[in-house]
């Protein structure tokens, strides 16, 4: 059943008018195509999209509640297709909170897919470990999150909708399904709390420490609003993180963007491969 769709945030009067836009452009190009399952790639991810059969690319500048990207490692495409023989609206990119301030430039695509009828959303992030025993080039399954930046992409939004319980924001039976898909393929899988932090300068030594006394396994730029966001429009969601490096403190390496990127391009084969067996997994009746 697709998912209700709030109204438009009083703060953007357009929003429902370019979601309604973007699906009728989605409608006319993949005709045939009814995806029940969103992906959301983040950084080091995009060796998914190259698994999609049949694939047919929207660039997000021809979707008018799309955000424009500028990030490295975004491609800014919308591929329709299939994976693991399930039609899949695959995001390849997002644009995050610390290129604008704003913590809801994702909402109009979110609000998108979910008017196409997905159920659920599955997202990917690029993250730092705060734990020796979770290496980089290793995965972790969100089970929950911490809005250190607190910032909300529903703010504005009206009516009681907009106070959206996040007790299972991370579903339990998809990270089971995560579970079940990694031990299939004889791979890792960690589970943890995620810390959203703005960026996109990364922690300090000692914001890092504070992370770990809060109780954050991971920390990352991204996915938390996005989360908040497919909550707010009735998806279900699972997330998953790959470890690109220690955090700062952990280990003597000095942290980039550029070093995150080839990081997770050492990493594709495990990325591409758990998140099709995950979503061979689901099931979308």
């Amino acid at each position: 059943m697709t998912p209700s769709l709030p109204a438009s945030s009083p703060l953007d009067p357009t929003l429902s008018a370019r979601v309604q836009a973007s699906v009728q452009v989605i409608r006319e190009r993949a005709p045939r195509l009814n995806p029940r399952m969103a992906l959301l790639l983040g950084s080091g991810w995009g060796s998914v999209a190259e698994q999609v059969q049949d694939a047919i690319d929207i660039p997000y500048a021809d979707l008018a509640a799309f955000p424009h990207l500028a990030v490295q490692g975004h491609r800014g495409v919308l591929r329709l297709g299939t994976l693991s023989a399930k039609p899949v609206a695959v995001l390849m990119g997002r644009q995050h909170a610390y290129e604008t301030g704003d913590a809801h430039a994702m909402k109009g695509a979110i609000r998108t897919v979910a008017a196409l009828g997905c159920q659920v959303l599955l997202q990917t992030n690029a993250a730092g470990s705060l734990d020796v025993a979770m290496q980089p080039g290793e995965c972790m399954v969100l089970c929950d999150h911490l809005n250190l930046a607190q910032r909300s992409p529903l703010i504005g939004e009206p009516g009681d909708d907009r106070f959206v319980d996040m007790a299972d924001a991370y579903d339990p039976q998809l990270r089971e399904a995560a579970h079940a898909a990694a031990k299939g393929l004889g791979l890792p899988l960690h589970e943890g709390v995620f810390a959203w932090m703005m960026g996109p300068q990364f922690e300090t030594p000692a914001e890092i420490r504070m992370l770990r006394t809060l109780g954050a396994h991971a920390v990352g730029m991204s996915t938390v609003p996005e989360t908040i966001l497919a909550r707010h429009a009735g998806l279900r969601v699972v997330a998953l993180s790959l470890f690109t490096n220690l955090a700062c403190g952990l280990a003597n390496m000095p942290l980039s963007h550029s070093q995150t990127l080839v990081a997770a391009g050492d990493a594709r084969a495990v990325t591409a491969s758990l998140v099709q067996a995950l979503v061979a997994s689901v099931d979308l009746t």
